[in-house]
């Protein structure tokens, strides 16, 4: 089977090359003011956590520069892209974004930014897409998912993050390369899918294995399957879409960017920040308690690697429109 793999993060390039980027005279931070890391979904989802966790070390590694974290939901993810976007572009208004989000919206419908004009800073995490439902549920893999959809098609409900999500993408995808329809629930963020699906108002919840790590410890979940491109070491135990006849890998790159125009002199002393704590133990101690899948990409690489998937994304509209 040909496999299908939207943004792949191009060619993963690693932070390991900017890691020699010369520094530059250091611009204070004033005191007065935070730098503010808006994240454009409710709190509690794997968005809030990277931004919320990684915020300390930024701050440690800006001069004078206090970080603090925003969040500000609606119409799945475009609401705070858009507060963003449109901010000065003086260091001072950050955001938290996924792709292949940030590129998905714009293709749907009209937005207030243009993918290629934003400033990519640094990817964080690349985080794997999957389907979970409660312990109990009578389904228990992804094989049962495929056999009641076609039993009940375009009736079977999931819930996501949002339309155009990634967890929406990877639902396609999967409907596309088996054969099957589902009947999709956008949500403003992980977090809130949670309750309805906890509750037993909603059969799946389609969402990031670190989203899904807590509830799956507590064995509130069972995952049907990962799009990754081999089991997951946090949760071995989950099988790959690819395991059971489905040709899917797909994931978030979430990451933090910047609005267009930001000076030369703020995204290095930025993108440099987060060079430094990417290459710092402490980082990767606190990434692994927050059960954050890293995958750091500063600068050009994670501006690549971002912008890397649009041309699929364009040709996935083309055969399935995501908004209906």
């Amino acid at each position: 089977m040909q496999e299908t793999q939207i943004g792949r993060r191009g060619a993963l390039l690693g932070a390991a090359a900017v890691l020699a980027t010369p520094a530059l005279a250091q611009r204070g931070w004033p005191a007065g003011r935070p730098i503010e890391i808006v994240v454009p979904f409710a709190p509690g989802g794997g968005m809030d956590v990277m931004a919320r966790t990684i915020a300390p070390f930024l701050a440690a590694r800006l001069p004078g520069a206090r970080v603090i974290v925003s969040n500000r939901a609606g119409a799945g993810g475009q609401v705070g892209t858009e507060v963003v976007a449109n901010a000065a572009p003086d260091g001072f208004v950050l955001g938290a974004c996924a792709t292949p989000t940030i590129l998905s919206q714009p293709i749907e419908r009209p937005v207030r930014w243009r993918p290629a004009e934003l400033t990519y800073l640094a990817q964080v995490v690349e985080d794997a897409c999957g389907l979970f439902v409660r312990t109990d549920s009578p389904l228990k893999g992804l094989p049962d998912l495929l056999a009641a959809a076609r039993a009940r098609p375009g009736d079977l409900p999931y819930g996501t993050a949002g339309i155009g999500g990634d967890d929406h993408i990877a639902a396609l995808l999967l409907e596309e390369a088996a054969g099957v329809r589902l009947s999709h629930i956008p949500f403003n963020g992980t977090s809130q899918l949670l309750v309805p699906l906890l509750g037993g108002q909603l059969d799946v919840g389609a969402f990031n294995i670190s989203e899904a790590l807590p509830l799956l410890r507590d064995r509130a979940i069972r995952g049907l399957a990962l799009a990754s491109a081999s089991r997951d070491p946090t949760a071995p135990e989950i099988p790959t879409y690819r395991e059971t006849g489905v040709d899917v890998v797909f994931s978030a790159g979430r990451g933090i960017f910047g609005p267009p125009g930001l000076p030369d002199e703020v995204r290095t002393q930025i993108e440099e920040a987060f060079a430094a704590t990417f290459a710092d133990p402490a980082w990767s101690e606190a990434a692994a308690r927050a059960g954050l899948p890293r995958k750091p990409l500063v600068g050009a690489a994670y501006r690549e690697a971002a912008l890397g998937g649009e041309a699929a994304l364009r040709a996935l509209w083309a055969r399935h429109p995501w908004k209906e």
